[in-house]
């Protein structure tokens, strides 16, 4: 009777330390929609509201009214990894909670600030908010969806991710136009309350905790280091790249990326499993997403100066223009993710990178007699190929991870993803600028010229725009063949899972 008796008790803790029943994998598509939207919308409003902002607390638009947007950037960069890694060890439903509650917090605390100073304090605090959301948000969605419908999953989060951007430009404009800026803010909090509500009604915890220490110093190595590199792109343009200042925040950055896998290696638990790098298909899918990152970003960056400064077209129009891309993007995403559940990723993102490396030569020749169906047609092609490498390549990323590594995995895809468009900011800002378009555009913008000098002027932005186009366009080619040489293995993993 004893022995019955301790067999029963076992089985009744072994039971009790399983994870939970996942719940129906389309609710956890609609929580993680919620906080998705929610964190690209809030990475998208705020650029248009910026001189109201500036307005309101009587500072030039040059300064310190920049981090407003740079310190969400930055704030969010530096925990990315770690808070993969605390999914890991606490739950992803505790992780994607918290920052639920830390970015609708952060909403309400930025639409009160009564400062400049306080707004940036916010948006810091709102950044951390939302670096845990982007974090685990592709995590909740492997773990409930099965692997062979995880290309799809994926495709339909790329849906939400577009609408955050697309419609972020021009719902700030009218915010700001009939309310006020503060309002850019506000409303997220009934969207986020609603997120919460959901979470904590649907969501399981799917996942054990893992009885394991937390890193302290490979925390702060790789914050200091990911946020001194993001500030020092981000700024690069405008205070110089020889500035004595920038020199010294990049040789911080080194100091610390460089020190951060000495530290990894000789502790039991790290922040960053380096060991997932031996996986070919893990470590090809990052570079892969980073180059494809500092190639396309170049099209939301650029084209609204080329729009605004050298077509002269209204802000708020010009955000409309620039909706193809995203709506391609979310028409497109959802059937490449499914396709690649059948054939596989590794052609599919290598060809959609191909043909939005055909789409960006065609765009850098746009030109001030460029019809609008000429632009449209661009953006178009280029979207379809960046959709067409986006759910594929997110899918090989997260499937080539172990189950209880997702968490990792999933800050690894919004990291390079956040680090490649500061790059690509810095990147084509630069030679933009150092090729004169960026001084030629404000010229053509509010100086009264002659025909002759209009002209001139004119050529030169259009020069500069064209190089920094064909380089961005280099750059995706070389993601073209980091793609193709991973290999076939993640076709392999999936029939063994």
């Amino acid at each position: 009777m004893t022995q019955k008796q301790n067999t029963l008790e076992a089985t009744i803790e072994s039971l009790s330390r399983q994870p939970e029943t996942p719940p129906n994998k389309w609710a956890v598509l609609i929580i993680n929609s919620v906080g998705v939207f929610m964190a690209t919308l809030d990475s998208s409003i705020v650029n248009i509201s910026l001189p109201k902002i500036a307005e309101n607390f009587h500072v030039p638009m040059n300064g310190a009214i920049q981090w407003v947007i740079i310190a969400y950037l930055v704030a969010a960069t530096a925990i990315l990894l770690t808070a993969g890694r605390l999914a890991d060890m606490f739950g992803r439903k505790t992780v994607w909670l918290a920052g639920l509650i830390i970015f609708t917090g952060g909403s309400a605390l930025c639409g009160l600030a009564p400062s400049l100073g306080f707004l940036i304090a916010a948006r810091i605090l709102q950044g951390f908010g939302g670096s845990l959301v982007m974090a685990v948000g592709p995590a909740l969605l492997t773990g409930a969806f099965p692997p062979q419908e995880r290309g799809r999953a994926l495709g339909l989060n790329a849906i939400t991710v577009s609408l955050g951007v697309s419609i972020g430009p021009t719902l700030g404009g009218f915010i700001t136009a009939y309310w006020t800026w503060r309002w850019i803010f506000f409303i997220n909090l009934p969207i986020g309350i609603l997120g919460l509500l959901a979470t904590l009604r649907i969501l399981k915890e799917t996942t054990p905790r893992k009885e394991s220490q937390f890193d302290p110093l490979g925390a702060i190595l790789l914050a200091v280091g990911m946020a001194s590199l993001t500030g020092g792109l981000s700024f690069g343009q405008d205070i110089g790249w020889s500035s004595p200042v920038l020199i010294s925040i990049f040789v911080l950055a080194a100091i610390a990326l460089l020190a951060l896998p000495l530290v990894e290696t000789r502790v039991a638990n790290p922040i960053i499993d380096f060991s997932l790098f031996r996986n070919r298909v893990f470590f090809s899918a990052n570079i892969s997403l980073i180059l494809s990152s500092m190639a396309l970003f170049v099209v939301s960056f650029m084209l609204p100066f080329y729009l605004e400064e050298l077509r002269g077209i209204p802000t708020q129009n010009a955000g409309l223009l620039l909706t193809p891309l995203p709506i391609t993007i979310a028409c497109v995403a959802p059937f490449s993710g499914a396709l690649a559940d059948k054939i596989g990723t590794r052609w599919l993102a290598a060809g959609g990178l191909a043909i939005a490396c055909i789409g960006l030569i065609c765009i850098g020749q746009l030109n001030e007699k460029s019809s609008i169906p000429d632009i449209i047609w661009r953006l178009m092609l280029t979207g379809f190929g960046q959709a067409l490498f986006q759910s594929p390549n997110s899918s090989a990323l997260m499937g080539s991870a172990p189950s209880n590594r997702q968490g990792i995995a999933s800050g690894f895809l919004a990291t390079a993803r956040t680090m490649g468009q500061s790059i690509s900011v810095a990147l084509s800002g630069t030679i933009f600028a150092t090729l004169g378009g960026a001084a030629a555009g404000h010229m053509l913008q509010v100086q009264q010229l002659t025909a002759t000098q209009q002209a001139e002027q004119q050529h030169i932005f259009t020069h500069s725009f064209q190089i920094a186009f064909i380089v961005c366009a280099v750059i995706a080619a070389i993601g073209v063949f980091t793609s193709l040489v991973r290999g076939k293995e993640e076709r392999r993993q999936r029939a063994a899972a």
